[in-house]
């Protein structure tokens, strides 16, 4: 598993269902309190709540909590959040980059650098990893909006950079300018997508060993629980052997 994954989060995610539900729509409400914070509440007028809403969506939250949770942006209460990006180095030299959405950063911070520090990884400086990686527009189809030539051509017309295409769905990419453009004419053209969201994708990607891999894994599964991580980014490629085991 590379540590880019065209149509999953960064992070491997064992089979988890009802019982982290409600600890995604905690995370969800949290994207969708700040980017209302940020914006006008209208999405329409607010490209990150407009994926924000769009990532709520695709993970059946109900409209009542998105509205809830846009309202409590506008109301003028509750948490003072506050955008954190943590960078450094995992388990067999692995880049990664954490975001997180936190009311206390020395809280935050000390966890990150904890569960680093238990993993065999080291938090680094602000900007110490991030040479590595593209920030990139990123905008995700099923399968059934269309053909792979049929898919191509609307990536063409809408100006992304390129599609991936395969048995999961579609992914169309695009520069960070772009990506307003780019999203709203594959909107015009297929409908609305299952996410367009800005992420970090690693420039090159590094194999690295079993034993390393298998530590990964539980350095990103602990900072995947934690409420206040929303994404984790990586420049990691696990061996075919490791993923046939952990999916086993």
């Amino acid at each position: 598993m590379a540590g880019h994954s065209q149509f999953k989060n960064i992070m491997h995610r064992k089979g988890r269902a009802d019982k982290e539900r409600s600890k995604l729509f905690s995370k969800l409400s949290r994207e969708l309190t700040v980017a209302a914070k940020q914006g006008l509440p209208d999405p329409a007028h607010n490209p990150r709540l407009r994926a924000a809403i769009v990532a709520a969506k695709a993970e059946s939250m109900p409209k009542d909590n998105i509205q809830r949770a846009i309202d409590k942006a506008s109301g003028g209460a509750g948490e003072n959040i506050e955008e954190v990006r943590y960078e450094g180095y995992g388990p067999g030299g692995t880049a990664l980059i954490v975001e997180t959405l936190t009311d206390n950063r020395n809280r935050t911070g000390s966890d990150i650098r904890a569960a680093f520090s238990k993993y065999g990884g080291a938090l680094g400086e602000p900007n110490s990893v991030t040479f590595l990686f593209d920030r990139v527009g990123v905008i995700a189809y099923a399968k059934d909006k269309g053909s792979d030539d049929a898919m191509l051509e609307a990536a063409i017309d809408a100006g992304a950079d390129e599609c991936a295409s395969n048995e999961d769905g579609h992914e169309f990419s695009t520069s960070l300018e772009n990506f307003g453009t780019v999203r709203d004419a594959l909107e015009v053209k297929l409908g609305e997508p299952k996410s367009a969201r800005i992420e970090w994708r690693a420039k090159t990607m590094t194999p690295i060993a079993d034993d390393a891999g298998e530590t990964l894994i539980k350095l990103l599964d602990v900072l995947d629980d934690h409420d206040d991580v929303q994404n984790v980014y990586g420049n990691y490629e696990l061996s075919d052997a490791l993923m046939a085991k952990l999916e086993g």
